[in-house]
This record gives structure tokens, sequence and C-alpha cells, in this order.
């Protein structure tokens, strides 16, 4: 019988995993730049979901000494989150205080116990910052090697509602499809017949970029943050840049939807 591929991933979660990504990773603190290497790694701690860079110490300008604080309680059971924090380290190791010109950041490094891992040291992303990646700024947290974005034109019939009413209508989306994640289409701005107004709501997404959210007005009603957009997106959806997708959780999002 025939395996997911996403299975057999998903098999090795308990596994202290790593893989090399050859790009050039820098990152700021207290003004200025602290790392800059080009033989960073990305880590899996065991349950891990999301990766963290792992640098070489010596290209690291910080000082690191041993953690006073023991860390943060690593949940028993199941794999770990992005809102379970970096100190909840689940992999053998030293916890490391990092500190720079006065500037401490606590736990926010992490000494592996592991031959592959000689003289690497893990870095909480959200101590530092801003993070790049050659040129481009990095944002959200560290970037998986293998999380593959496929931006692509659409000529399907995508019509979004909301309780009968027509909010857009688009046979010219663009396609967004996201490792694991559902599909989601984009539309032009010309086929929105809803008005927008922006929230001041932004989220950052590592493979995206920033984010900006939209409050969606009807005739009979307005719903908040039901719409989202990349005005200035990262390198990935740049051909979606401007264009507008709709939550399918407020709103009645219809994909081959009848003519």
């Amino acid at each position: 019988m025939a395996t997911r591929q996403q299975q057999v991933m998903a098999s090795a979660g308990d596994a202290l995993r790593y893989e090399p990504i050859g790009k050039r990773v820098r990152a700021a603190l207290a003004g200025g730049v602290v790392l800059d290497t080009t033989d960073a790694v990305v880590v899996w701690e065991p349950r891990r979901l999301l990766c963290q860079y792992a640098v070489p110490e010596a290209d690291l300008r910080a000082d690191l000494t041993p953690a006073a604080d023991v860390g943060a309680a690593v949940p028993e059971d199941g794999m770990l989150g992005p809102d379970v924090p970096f100190a909840a380290h689940t992999a053998a190791g030293t916890a490391l205080d990092l500190s720079v010109g006065g500037v401490v950041r606590p736990g926010a490094a992490f000494r592996p116990e592991d031959g592959d891992l000689d003289g690497m040291v893990l870095l909480d992303f959200d101590a530092l910052g801003p993070w790049w990646h050659e040129e481009e700024e990095n944002v959200g947290h560290a970037r998986d090697p293998f999380h593959r974005i496929d931006t692509l034109p659409s000529t399907r019939r995508v019509r979004v509602e909301r309780d009968g009413e027509l909010v857009a209508l688009s046979t010219r989306a663009m396609a967004v499809f996201e490792a694991q994640l559902p599909p989601r289409f984009y539309l032009p701005r010309e086929d929105v017949v809803a008005d927008l107004a922006p929230t001041g709501t932004k989220t950052a997404c590592p493979y995206k970029g920033w984010s900006t959210y939209w409050t969606v007005r009807t005739p009979s009603g307005a719903v908040e943050d039901a719409a989202w957009s990349y005005e200035t997106p990262l390198h990935d959806v740049v051909a979606a840049a401007g264009y507008v997708c709709f939550d399918d959780g407020a709103l009645d999002v219809t994909v081959d939807a009848p003519a």
C-alpha cells in the first residue's frame, strides 16, 4: 500500500533533524549585525513543527553564558507548534543567554549535545532581528528549505459572497499552492465589488512577507479582517502583489462557481 510523503516526513518527528541551507544568513541586535554566516543549517528539535537556525558560534558576534533560568516547560504529548516557546527544548543540550553591548536576551541560544552539530548554536528567531537571507529580509520565523509555494494564474471562476450578497467574482485569480496548506485564490482588486477598508492588522509570513488585512463592507454590514493581501510580497508570491484573498471561514468562497 502506498504511503503519502507527508506521513513519511511526520514519522521522523521524534528525531533531532538538520539540513544545510547554503544561503548567507544575517541577523541584527542592538542596532548592529551580530550574525553573518554562510554555514547556517536549520534544525528541528524532536516534536518541533518549525525549524530554527543553527549557526557556527565563530560567526556569532555575541557573548554566550549558561542561562540563568531553567527554560520553559515542554508539553508532554503531541507535536510542538509555533505557540511553544524556543526555551522549551526537547533535545539534550545547554541553554544559553545571549548578550551584545549590554543588551541581554535570556535563553536565546541553545548548544545541542550532538556530534553532527558540534560548534553550532540554535538561535531564538524572535530574540534577534531583523534577519536576512542574502539581501532579502526574513520575517516571521526561520525558513524551511522544504516549504514550497507555487503562485499560478488561474481562469477558474471564483465567487465570493456574504449572505447571498456578491463580494467578488473573478476568472483571473492568482492561485497560491503552499506546502500542506489548502489552495488560496487571490483576486484582482478590479473584480471586487464590495468596499474594502484596511484594519491595521498585519501578520508576518517568512515565505510571503507582511500581510495587510481588510474589512469587507456590503449593504448588510461589515466583516472585519475578512480579507488580506500582500502589497509588497516576497519573491514566491510577487505575481499576486496587491491581489485580495478572502477568508472562507467568514465569507462564502466558491471555486469553480457556476456561471
